[in-house]
């Protein structure tokens, strides 16, 4: 019957093999997600520079599909397809960017749960590595690897605590071309809060990043650690 030792040792030795396939997955993963929020936030913040500046058409088209010449940016169309038109209320690409922020945040949140209350599992898991001297100057490499699943979990926490609140903003503007149009001559409130929906989606691509870098980090760690508790676990 196997000893609660090599218990132990199995259980290290299966989170050192498949965890650390996964972390592969997630140290490539958030950088999709990083430019995804780039260009968003690229789009939005286009779209704040030319109601900054822009004065409300006078003499507007009849046609119900042409483009507002006072509310379109080139930019914003190029990266994100968003495009206001005459007889169109907000844009069908601004009510998908919503949706599909809101379905990243809601990722991000439940990633950053999991992967918080699994490095909790692992920090007290790993305590008992103690007990094997072969793995004594290795102790440490498996605590970082923790440790930067860890902060980890604390970025995607973050990454969707600042969609979510972008999102919040959001909802506070009117994108129908008559709403836009007159905010044009009352504040130009909407091009303030797009600058800083786009700023807090920039934070949140460069949370990803970084998340990226602290999970790639680990790659070399994972493979001297599970080589050693192989090697431990056969001996």
């Amino acid at each position: 019957m196997p000893t609660s030792t090599d218990q132990l040792l199995s259980i290290v030795l299966n989170l050192a093999t498949y965890h650390r396939e996964h972390e592969k997955f997630y140290s490539e993963s958030p950088l999709h997600d990083a430019i995804t929020l780039q260009r968003a936030s690229r789009a939005l913040k286009a779209l704040a520079e030319r109601w900054s500046v822009a004065s409300p058409a006078g003499d507007t088209s009849p046609s119900p599909f042409a483009g507002a010449a006072d509310l379109n940016d080139d930019r914003a169309t190029e990266t994100l397809g968003i495009l206001f038109m005459e007889g169109e209320g907000e844009p069908a690409e601004i009510a998908r960017l919503k949706t599909d922020l809101g379905a990243m945040a809601a990722a991000y949140d439940a990633t950053g749960e999991w992967l918080a209350a699994a490095m909790q599992a692992a920090w007290g898991v790993a305590e008992a590595l103690v007990r094997y001297p072969d793995l004594a100057d290795l102790l440490a490499e498996r605590h970082r690897i923790i440790s930067n699943d860890w902060q980890s979990a604390s970025m995607a926490l973050q990454i969707a605590r600042d969609i979510e609140r972008a999102l919040a903003i959001l909802g506070h503007v009117d994108f129908t071309p008559a709403a836009l149009r007159a905010d044009l001559t009352a504040g130009r409130l909407a091009s303030r809060q797009l600058f800083s929906v786009s700023e807090m989606l920039d934070h949140a691509a460069d949370l990803a990043a970084q998340s990226a870098t602290l999970t790639h980090e680990n790659e070399r760690r994972w493979r001297l650690f599970r080589a050693r508790v192989e090697q431990v676990a056969t001996a």
